[in-house]
């Protein structure tokens, strides 16, 4: 099985299981956001500032990995025309479900985020993408796409772990009360684990990850042609994380392709 794929069942998995990300919002929420009254979110806490995006009734959105039932049902109750594409079969179904559920209109596509090739070029107005780029091993060829897709003068809007998260074997921290730096960066499960760390991540939940550098997050988006006009941090939503109390644990930003 490849990383795609590993990924692609352990989502699906977590969704059956109602995970945090696998809880459908509710009508309530889709007619306030009918009514103008919304919000989304890239990172885990922190709710995306409303000027990082542009007048959204009838722009063409893509919703990229944003899979879940949450924010790609509320993007759409606001007008716009949305697709959601994610490797999750599952989390796409908890999309159509709101859709149905809310009368809304929203195209679901299953695939992954490295490889956008089913979508010409200069397409959407605006790629809005929840952290997500810990599952993928190399982010050039996202950034690549998205700009590709996307409109001139259209909006892409990311959020990301941040590198030092993974620094750590947080089980260990919360343990011992103590942060120990005990990987480099860039990490990953595939060459940072051992064979028997490997077996138990992958046990315990699943997915393959993958820790950037602030150069791949960020400067690889630069690299790509957009231009960075936005960034906020966060912190992870509860305490389970010893790195929380020192640091925020993700951002966000906001990138602009020139018109």
């Amino acid at each position: 099985m490849d990383i795609s794929e590993e990924n692609r069942a352990a989502w699906n998995e977590a969704s059956r299981s109602e995970c945090e990300w696998s809880i459908p919002v509710t009508k309530e929420t889709i007619d306030k956001a009918r009514a103008g009254d919304w919000n989304v979110i890239l990172t885990p806490r922190k709710t995306v500032p409303k000027d990082w995006f542009p007048e959204l009734k009838s722009r063409e959105v893509l919703c990229l990995a944003s899979g879940g039932g949450q924010q790609v049902p509320i993007l759409a109750a606001t007008g716009a025309n949305v697709i959601s594409f994610d490797i999750s079969d599952e989390q796409l179904e908890l999309d159509e479900q709101v859709a149905a559920e809310n009368n809304l209109t929203l195209e679901a596509m299953q695939g992954s985020m490295t490889d956008l090739s089913c979508f010409e070029e200069n397409r959407f107005d605006l790629i809005f993408n929840p952290a997500s780029s810990l599952f993928i091993e190399d982010m050039k060829p996202v950034w690549a796409e998205c700009h590709r897709v996307l409109k001139p003068g259209g909006v892409l809007l990311s959020g990301a772990m941040n590198p030092s998260f993974f620094l750590f074997n947080h089980a260990e921290a919360q343990a011992e009360g103590q942060l120990i730096v005990k990987y480099p960066l860039p990490y990953s499960d595939l060459t940072s684990l051992d064979q028997a760390e490997l077996d138990e991540e992958r046990k315990e939940r699943k997915t393959v990850e993958f820790g950037h550098t602030l150069g791949s997050l960020i400067g690889d988006q630069i690299k790509a042609g957009f231009h960075i006009t936005g960034f906020y941090e966060d912190y992870w939503s509860d305490s389970t994380t010893l790195l929380n109390v020192y640091s925020p644990t993700s951002f966000a930003t906001k990138a602009l392709k020139q018109a």
